[in-house]
């Protein structure tokens, strides 16, 4: 009987001690539940309670954790990943940190696996958010710290515990792109990733992002898709005068004037208010003009030659149309007056120095070429010199202007403004 009486005893034990570790998981999920509430309050006293409710959470969950009963319970891994996401989030210093949170994504990582029910879903991603959080917070610091491999590390797993979280998508996309400086095989790929990812979405600033994205991909030399993403922008926020910058750039240097002329002018229908698409409708012709002028200069017969040549004329002209219609939406245009003076000051110099090149005795044919050069410099004057007027120190403006007084032999102004070319130099 005694054998018997000791037997039970013994059983009543085991029981009891079960019972009790059971009884520190019920615990270590009170004493969390309260710590949300009383964090969330942000009144200091409530804090300091949130803060010993987390620290008695925790000393519950380490018995359950070391207790052969309930130490591989699904329910005990992801309350210990709720407990220690949290505890690493309250910790500020990285060294302390982040062991806690090694742990709690261990312990997240074996609930998932383990509880194949969804019993402790609620818990899990309570985990999930914290460790995200965490994330967010030291890569913040790693950025700032311009440490960008890191930030992107850490952004990228705040990115994927919130998918569809924009700011996750972007904070990602700009560690990446900074971190390219160093690495640009590994990272301006990852960075274009994420920017495909947030054009997708309803991110607020995505103009601002097609226009980033192309960026990178001219930094990588991809112009095919460069110019892709910039004219997808460009369908999506025709109003982005940035984007349809880029696009006419990138287009000019990739030959593709005639294709952007065609997106210019459909714009301008749309929009004939618009002074900056003038602008870049005469840009485009300039271009045209100049990549006409440099081909009729290297022609292999005359009649060639002067085809091309009267092609740049044709050109300046529509150039100069253009921008005359920008500056007379807004008379202090600066690019505008800028480059309207050089489309016009342009086949002036040309015929001065096709004058210069005839022959001794071809003084009639001198005379008269001399004189349309100098009509058509006098034509550019005005635009030459309210350049210089609304930027005295742009390089280019001042160029145009002793241009013309080279062209009209005015040898004391043209050295005047070389000076002033000089000291800006």
């Amino acid at each position: 009987m005694k054998i018997k009486l000791l037997t039970a005893g013994f059983l009543s034990l085991i029981s009891v001690a079960a019972f009790a570790q059971k009884g520190e998981l019920s615990n270590a999920q009170e004493e969390y539940k309260n710590y949300e509430v009383s964090n969330a309050s942000k009144i200091p006293a409530l804090v300091t309670k949130a803060n010993t409710n987390l620290d008695n959470a925790k000393a519950s969950i380490d018995k359950a954790s070391t207790n052969a009963k309930t130490a591989e319970l699904p329910q005990t891994y992801a309350l210990k990943g709720a407990i220690y996401s949290a505890l690493a989030f309250r910790d500020t210093i990285p060294a302390t940190s982040a062991p806690l949170f090694a742990t709690a994504d261990e312990a997240t990582k074996k609930a998932k696996e383990l509880d194949t029910k969804g019993e402790n879903k609620d818990w899990i991603e309570k985990a999930n958010r914290n460790m995200a959080n965490y994330k967010l917070t030291l890569g913040v610091k790693q950025y700032q710290n311009k440490d960008y491999e890191k930030a992107y590390t850490s952004f990228e797993y705040w990115r994927q515990a919130a998918p569809e979280d924009t700011n996750a998508i972007y904070y990602t996309s700009l560690a990446a792109a900074n971190a390219g400086a160093k690495d640009p095989a590994k990272y301006y790929p990852l960075a274009i990733e994420n920017y495909k990812r947030l054009v997708n979405t309803k991110y607020s600033n995505n103009a601002r992002i097609y226009l980033d994205m192309s960026t990178l991909y001219l930094i990588s030399k991809d112009t095919v898709n460069a110019l892709k993403s910039v004219a997808e922008g460009v369908t999506k926020y025709p109003a982005s005068n940035d984007l349809r910058k880029r696009e006419i750039e990138i287009a000019l240097q990739s030959g593709k004037q005639a294709d952007v002329l065609t997106k210019i002018q459909s714009a301008i229908t749309n929009d004939p208010k618009n002074k900056t698409l003038y602008y870049y409708e005469g840009l485009t012709y300039s271009q045209i003009a100049d990549e006409a002028d440099a081909a009729s200069a290297k022609a292999k017969d005359a009649a060639s030659g002067n085809t091309l040549h009267q092609t740049a004329l044709d050109n300046y002209t529509k150039a100069s149309d253009a921008y005359k219609k920008g500056i007379e939406i807004d008379p202090n245009y600066f690019e505008a007056n800028l480059n309207l003076g050089y489309a016009l000051v342009r086949p002036a110099i040309d015929m001065y120095n096709a004058a210069n090149k005839l022959p001794a005795n071809k003084q009639k044919e001198y005379d008269a070429a001399m004189a349309k050069a100098a009509a058509q410099f006098e034509v550019a004057k005005p635009y030459l010199l309210k350049a210089v007027e609304l930027n005295p120190k742009s390089v280019d403006a001042l160029t145009n202007l002793m241009s013309y007084y080279r062209g009209t032999k005015n040898n004391a102004e043209a050295a005047k403004i070389k000076q002033q070319i000089d000291a800006l130099k």
